[in-house]
């Protein structure tokens, strides 16, 4: 299977790296022959492969997975989330230029289940009578949510879902966001996806989205005026070959 070759790509941004120096390093970029990126991602969670995984979680981590299934950030991203950056009355949660990967401020406004996600972890810091500033705290209340490995893979096994990676998480919350007929632009905003050729390859097409493109087409013929309907015939009146 053909891939990027990671090495020259290095060496072709070095190159224009040390052109723009002052004084250039590099008097002449030269032509690097690139190979077509073919490491396309394709794991993705169904709604209800979602819900049993969220249900053989532990239950200090059924809320970080859920906001990480429906708004597809990273999970570096909502491990360091703090609540200087959630405004609950406003149900808005916000990442400022310099904490995304991006480099690009995000903001994204809390539906009713998220919502009462927070108030729920908002409620639990009250208790636990904790000064940490994170929103997703660990099992004891003693730190932020880090790394579950052995959670994550336990529940997959619960939940008779296969191998899947949180990631996967992303590329599934720009799909749903685009079944739902959210507009491209949007779902790249709230996921964070800066560039569109990396939103394309995870807005990944099942077989149900050519089923139910087949049906609309359908159901779009149908609906013409003037359609012509019945039986296509094939004519074959000539039984003699033409000659030219």
């Amino acid at each position: 299977m053909q891939q990027t070759d990671g090495a020259s790509l290095q060496v072709h941004n070095l190159g224009h790296i040390g052109a723009k120096q002052t004084p250039p390093r590099v008097d002449k970029v030269p032509y690097i022959h690139m190979l077509k990126e073919n490491n396309f991602r394709k794991g993705f969670f169904e709604h209800d492969q979602f819900l049993a995984l969220r249900d053989a979680m532990p239950g200090h981590l059924k809320g970080f997975v859920t906001f990480g299934y429906k708004v597809g950030w990273r999970i570096s991203e909502i491990s360091n989330l703090t609540w200087s950056q959630v405004d609950l009355k406003q149900g808005i949660v916000r990442l400022e230029a310099g904490e995304t990967k991006n480099h690009e401020a995000r903001t994204v406004y809390l539906d009713d289940e998220l919502q009462e996600i927070f108030g729920q972890q908002r409620k639990l810091r009250k208790k636990l009578g904790t000064t940490l500033p994170y929103v997703f705290l660990n099992h004891d209340g003693t730190d932020r949510v880090k790394r579950f490995d052995k959670a994550w893979r336990t529940a997959c096994k619960k939940a008779k879902i296969g191998v899947r990676l949180f990631h996967d998480f992303r590329r599934t919350a720009v799909r749903n966001m685009v079944r739902a007929g959210v507009p491209e632009r949007v779902a790249m905003m709230i996921s964070g996806h800066k560039t569109r050729a990396v939103f394309d390859r995870y807005n990944i097409v099942s077989d149900a989205d050519l089923r139910l493109a087949a049906q609309r087409q359908a159901e779009y013929l149908e609906s013409v005026t003037g359609t012509v309907t019945g039986t296509v015939q094939y004519l074959n009146t000539r039984k003699t070959p033409l000659r030219l």
